[in-house]
């Protein structure tokens, strides 16, 4: 039985669309607001319930920056619709349907497994242009900034990489590029934007994946560091859904952006991570897409081994 708020209004028609067709965050905001509470009220009828929630989140919750994911976090959301009036199982429902688009909708893009799939092929265009795994180098640092075009496609990136040497001798980097489901590793171009040079450029069509060698100009001796940037043009397959970092090895601090064109803003960005071909995906944190430039990105201080990238939804 629900129990009577301090405003008890009949729900409007925006709060009965809402509630029909999501999404959680725009049903949220339509039925708080149709109940005349402010958030610190909310807060305080949810400490009621036994649930603890910051006023924060439940900004985050109804401006579609964050979604709520634990199992506390749930609780509250059915805690909510017996304080907002609504139908049981509402806003839960929503939750689950979105979650299901979600990972029906999650093909385009490499895939774990995918990935691990194309490490042979890796291994063989790396070892043809006389790389090893690492090549002598140890990452101190690593940003990528990716640019997802106005037809939601995988438009290109940029990246900048902190490396120290291990041995002597050091003179290249090899770069290694897998792009969306589709794609033309044909098509795709490298260019290097700082202290290197492209060398040679080799690819594999039936699993998209592109190496290319960076040339330094300089060898490096032991202990040696050096900053280098280059960028990717792809724009050769269709729509994108996610943009992921496999890390071979534990290395220095990551950071990934992806920004969107103005014609082409998802709905809802999130973070994930996965440690193994056989884990699950873990991690998940919903990522506001902020600023003049439509960006969402992640920042971790230490890579370790596993994937870990960017997701979001078209509407």
């Amino acid at each position: 039985m629900r129990h009577a708020t301090e405003h008890a209004d009949i729900p409007t028609a925006e709060l009965a669309t809402a509630l029909r067709g999501g999404p959680f965050h725009v049903a949220l905001r339509a039925a708080i607001a149709a109940r005349g509470l402010p958030l610190q009220r909310v807060q305080h009828h949810l400490s009621r319930h036994g649930v603890r929630v910051g006023v924060t989140s439940l900004s985050y919750w109804q401006q579609g920056a964050r979604r709520p994911q634990r199992p506390e976090s749930l609780r509250a959301v059915r805690a909510l619709e017996e304080i907002l009036e609504l139908p049981d199982e509402s806003l839960i429902r929503l939750l689950t349907e979105s979650d299901e688009r979600a990972a029906a909708g999650r093909p385009a893009g490499p895939s774990y497994r995918s990935l691990i799939h194309a490490s042979d092929v890796r291994d063989r265009l790396t070892a043809d242009l006389g790389w090893s795994l690492d090549g002598g180098l140890r990452s101190l640092g690593h940003h990528e900034c990716v640019r997802i075009g106005a037809r939601r496609q995988l438009a290109g990136r940029e990246a900048h990489h902190i490396v120290r040497a291990h041995r002597d001798g050091v003179d290249r980097f090899v770069a290694v590029h897998h792009g969306d489901p589709g794609g033309d590793p044909r098509r795709v171009t490298v260019h290097a934007l700082e202290n290197c040079r492209t060398g040679r450029v080799r690819w594999d069509r039936s699993t998209g994946v592109l190496v290319a060698e960076l040339l330094f100009g300089t060898r490096l001796d032991s202990s040696d560091t050096f900053l280098f940037r280059y960028a990717i043009e792809d724009g050769t397959a269709g729509p994108s859904r996610e943009y992921l970092h496999r890390c071979g090895f534990p290395g220095g601090q990551y950071a990934l952006q992806v920004r969107f064109d103005p014609a082409a803003l998802p709905v809802r960005c999130h973070r994930f991570s996965q440690h193994s071909a056989a884990a699950p995906r873990t991690g998940r944190q919903e990522l506001p897409v902020t600023g003049p430039h439509h960006s969402a990105h992640l920042v971790e201080p230490r890579i370790r081994p596993g994937i870990v990238g960017i997701a979001w939804d078209w509407e």
